[in-house]
């Protein structure tokens, strides 16, 4: 595995648990929500489990520990990392009641964890300011029926990356920010312009080497579906929302852009310079920044007629349903929210800030900075049902039969990107769906 794509992999940038099994979590039974949370004294000590990211993330969180530990004399934290490859499958196996006072989790496994009795609710322990300062994008991902049980230090940002100097040479046109965003015949067009100026013929990177079957396949590309007019889920059903004329038209599109895709089997297509347009999140700024320098364009994704819209969510915290300190629990992620702790996180893994104050402090993504567009998309959030056309962040389906929706959708994106009838396709995935829904009786949350 290239070291582009072990980062990719392993950073916590994303919410993209690439080697996380979604899928598996949806075969874990489940029931009422409910909690059997206890406020508790708001002293003592607290366990809690987080993900093991890249060594910057994990320094700046225990930095976070110590520090909270050492700014107070009621509450002690005891930090247990688990490897990421393995951190959601220990969540799914480990019974409730053995669960941590406060646990991190991938956002989109968040609402089958309240499902399976494993988050309570956190609006009553932690701060009305720390509530109200978190994004409004942040917040989508976290709730569910008006209560709140994740909320996360970072977000994440998705859009195309291109090389200025290619562009320029080829004389193409492309956006300046959503404004002016590229039609998704244009960038069609854009890519045969390229094509023709181009020794091999392969322009574009779709990160192409981390698959497409997995959660890489959906966050990178449900968008498509989104500006296309589509869901993947509506009102619990994906019939009639994920298979319609415009998503099947849309996806036809992306079929095209097939021949002019390099695999990027190397994860450096873009960075050396052999394509001029690279569709990736914000994680790949660093490494894409010091190859390219002032060469470097951040530019939104093609509308395909209800907007251009981009992904969003990444990990987030919250607190376990079993645990008898519920009070201590939110303080200490009233501190771990605070802009200190987000800031120093943030600067580790390159993510947006989740939280208000430090976002418009971030030098990356402040009015102005190179990532401003990632900004500016989550400034406008859709949540996860009132997807307009003036809105663009995107929040994947809060369901707890998200690892259903995930794993049938981008099963059938790799299937179309291979060459299958987007329209069978489609609507078998749909029927998949529905049928598991149907199933589990809509994973209705009381």
């Amino acid at each position: 595995m290239s070291s582009t794509s072990r980062r990719y992999r392993r950073t916590a940038c994303t919410s993209l648990a690439l080697v996380l099994p979604l899928a598996a979590l949806a075969a874990c039974g489940g029931g009422s929500g409910g909690t059997s949370a206890d406020a508790g004294s708001g002293k003592g000590t607290i366990s809690v489990w987080a993900h093991q990211g890249q060594k910057s993330e994990d320094t700046a969180l225990q930095n976070a520990v110590k520090s909270f530990n050492s700014s107070q004399s009621g509450i002690k934290v005891e930090l247990k990392l688990i490897p990421g490859n393995d951190y959601t499958k220990t969540i799914t196996a480990t019974d409730a009641s053995q669960l941590p006072d406060v646990m991190e989790f991938d956002g989109p496994t968040m609402a089958n964890f309240v499902y399976n009795k494993k988050l309570a609710a956190i609006d009553s322990y932690v701060s009305a300011k720390t509530l109200s300062n978190a994004t409004a994008a942040s917040k989508a991902q976290g709730e569910i029926d008006g209560k709140h049980y994740g909320l996360g230090m970072y977000d994440s940002g998705l859009g195309v990356y291109g090389n200025k100097k290619l562009l320029d040479a080829a004389g193409v046109k492309y956006p300046t920010g959503l404004s002016d965003d590229w039609t998704a015949a244009q960038f069609t067009a854009a890519l045969k312009v390229l094509k023709a100026k181009d020794s091999d013929g392969k322009v574009l990177d779709l990160q192409e080497n981390n698959g497409l079957s997995n959660e890489w396949g959906t966050y990178g590309f449900a968008p498509i579906v989104w500006s296309a007019g589509g869901s993947l889920l509506k009102d619990g059903k994906a019939e009639g929302a994920l298979d319609t004329p415009a998503v099947v038209s849309a996806m036809k599109t992306f079929q095209s852009w097939k021949t002019y895709t390099d695999p990027n089997t190397d994860g450096n297509a873009f960075a050396k310079g052999r394509v001029a347009l690279s569709w990736v999140g914000h994680w790949m700024y660093p490494a894409y920044s010091e190859a390219l320098g002032s060469d470097l364009v951040v530019l939104p994704l093609p509308d395909f007629g209800n907007g251009p819209k981009a992904g969003q969510g990444s990990w987030a915290w919250g607190i376990g349903a079993n645990t008898k300190n519920a009070k201590a629990a939110g303080a200490f992620l009233d501190y771990l929210m605070n802009d200190t702790n987000v800031t120093a996180m943030t600067t580790a893994n390159g993510a947006p800030p989740a939280t208000k104050t430090a976002l418009a402090a971030s030098t990356l993504y402040k009015k102005g900075g190179p990532l401003q567009l990632f900004a500016d998309q989550l400034a406008k959030p859709c949540g996860d049902s009132d997807i307009t056309k003036s809105c663009v962040a995107v929040t994947r389906p809060v369901t707890a039969g998200y690892p259903t929706v995930t794993a049938k959708f981008s099963d059938a994106l790799n299937s179309i990107y291979g060459g299958a009838d987007p329209k069978s396709a489609l609507a078998k995935a749909a029927r998949a769906i529905d049928q598991d829904f149907s199933d589990n009786a809509g994973y209705k949350i009381p």
